[in-house]
């Protein structure tokens, strides 16, 4: 078998067994978030926590909720890497360096998981497990709770409503990501991945190498992370380390793990506003996005111009021979389509034109299928803006779902959307401006450019992926680069369930002649319209500077 057709296989089974789990899986995140039962584990925790597990919250409740959570979490996780000297399995590591615990608190709790270290020569086993891993699991709960929020905005009527977040906190970490991630640790374990806990002085040899690594708990870990779309790893080299990702069929069980919530939530939402069609609409727009970002950027580097590439039928330089082109490049538009960040190759030996893609994955705002919630409500938020641009163009007053997207509602949605633009682009002018932040650059010119444009939005979306050129273990890159993943993570929420509180308030109005089909292929193809032409408009003069001027030097 060709590699052209292997990678073409596995791309389609990849397609064929996401469809398989849509329904299942998005029928019973549907039950989760409606039913009225709590599990005994359930009740004790909100006895602890002391909450009433039946009593709504307001938009307002809701949003302080998620950030007090995610502001508690950022505090705890910093004072674990500061302390983690006085820690049992610490492993002999002294306290993680302020500047990186900050952005590494800050990195886990946002569910960007950017490191800005080697985490087999920094963390122990405690502060990885404990620390580290508990927010792979709840910081991807919470983008889960805001989109289900967002969900119930446009479900019910009349009401201030939205929701318990701490009921919809635990129930997406105790019924959804734990089992799941249970089941796909297994089946890593099964394919290879190791899951122990060596002594720091026992070393594993890498084949053909003089590399050596200490042991770990890597499966669970490596399977944690993939689910609740988690970059980070164990080792600095990611996923493609054998031991975090062994061959080319984990490397499968990874991209399904990493796309298999993203892409089943919109049928949970079909389900709750009573439309399975609008759902269908939702994954369609992810689809055709998802889709085109692979066979691009696969088709780039496989076709890249150049004496060597074209001698070897394509560019290999960065990839694991054990995954090859087409792989590799499946695997690096699923990571940055969502806000995953795990890599099985290094994006900055891309093509320029490949790894321009990786960054307008991103750009677009991880929304085919996106983060593990972060992706559906940034594509209902496109889906509004869409809406009201329809409207305009004919002159009627837009809706969506029956509910009218007046001037509070769109100005909710025009502040989502611009709100990691700014800050991809001010952290980047930033950057660029100051001698010190450019020393930091592996390359000069537009590559060396597109590494901090890479950064800073890899941060800003919460992705955590790098083009690893640039040096950002520095206190001014872990200081601007954290204040980007914050920023990006947390604003977008609170203008989601602003939006959310404005649009359960409202009671629906009847469908007219006028009103627009959002169910259609026509609505698909205007959002994916929408989102390519407001990307590009955004950032088509940095790209330019940077992996378009390299592409076509």
């Amino acid at each position: 078998m060709s590699p052209t057709v292997a990678g073409i296989v596995f791309i389609a089974s990849l397609v064929v067994a996401l469809a398989i789990v849509h329904r299942p899986l998005g029928d019973y995140m549907y039950r989760v978030y409606t039913g009225t039962r709590h599990l005994a584990v359930e009740r004790v925790i909100y006895r602890v926590i002391g909450v009433r597990p039946d009593s709504g919250q307001r938009w307002t409740v809701y949003a302080r909720s998620v950030l007090a959570f995610s502001a508690v979490s950022i505090l705890f996780l910093y004072a674990f890497q500061r302390l983690q000297d006085k820690l049992f399995l610490s492993l002999g590591f002294g306290p993680v360096p302020d500047h990186i615990a900050w952005n590494t608190a800050v990195s886990f709790v946002t569910n960007t998981n950017w490191q800005a270290y080697s985490g087999e020569s920094t963390m122990g086993h405690l502060v990885q497990m404990a620390g580290l891993a508990v927010q792979n699991f709840v910081s991807a709960a919470v983008g889960m709770a805001v989109a289900i929020a967002l969900v119930r905005g446009f479900a019910r009527k009349a009401t201030d409503d939205l929701g318990n977040f701490w009921v919809d906190l635990v129930r997406g970490s105790i019924r959804i990501l734990l089992p799941l991630a249970f089941v796909g640790a297994l089946v890593l374990v099964a394919g290879g991945l190791i899951q122990n806990f060596a002594d720091p002085h026992t070393v594993a040899t890498l084949a053909g190498g003089n590399q050596t690594i200490t042991g770990g708990p890597v499966a669970s870990q490596e399977i944690i992370k993939e689910m609740g779309n988690n970059g980070g790893g164990f080792y600095n080299a990611n996923s493609a380390h054998p031991f975090e990702n062994a061959t080319s069929w984990t490397n499968w069980v990874e991209i399904f793990a990493i796309l298999m919530l993203p892409f089943s939530l919109p049928r949970t939402f079909g389900r709750m506003v009573g439309d399975k069609r609008q759902g269908y609409a939702i994954v369609a727009i992810m689809g055709v996005l998802a889709l085109a970002s692979v066979s691009v950027l696969t088709w780039l580097e496989l076709s890249h111009n150049g004496t060597v590439p074209q001698a070897i039928g394509a560019a290999m330089e960065g990839k694991e021979a054990r995954f090859g082109v087409a792989n590799s490049g499946t695997f690096a538009a699923a990571t940055t389509l969502t806000s995953t960040g795990a890599v099985n190759s290094f994006h900055d030996s891309y093509t320029a034109l490949g790894g321009m893609i990786t960054m307008f994955n991103m750009m677009l705002g991880e929304v085919a299928p996106g983060g593990v919630g972060s992706g559906l409500y940034g594509m209902l938020v496109l889906a509004v803006i869409t809406v009201f641009v329809a409207g305009l163009m004919v002159g009627r007053t837009p809706e969506y779902l029956g509910k009218k997207i007046g001037s509070r509602e769109i100005k909710l949605a025009s502040l989502y959307f611009l709100t990691t633009p700014a800050l991809v682009l001010i952290g980047t002018a930033l950057a660029m401006a100051s001698p010190e932040q450019r020393a930091s650059m592996l390359n000069g010119g537009a590559h060396g450019l597109s590494e901090v444009l890479y950064a800073f939005t890899s941060a800003s979306n919460n992705n955590g992926s790098a083009f690893a050129g640039l040096t950002v273990n520095t206190p001014w890159y872990d200081t601007a680069l954290g204040l980007c993943m914050a920023f990006g993570r947390f604003l977008p929420m609170v203008f989601v369930l602003g939006l959310a509180g404005s649009l359960a308030r409202q009671s629906p109005i009847p469908a007219s002649a006028g009103t627009l089909p959002t169910h259609r292929p026509q609505f698909v193809g205007m959002v994916v319209g929408v989102t390519i032409i407001l990307v590009g408009l955004t950032f088509l003069p940095a790209l330019a500077l940077g992996p378009l001027a390299e592409g076509i030097h």
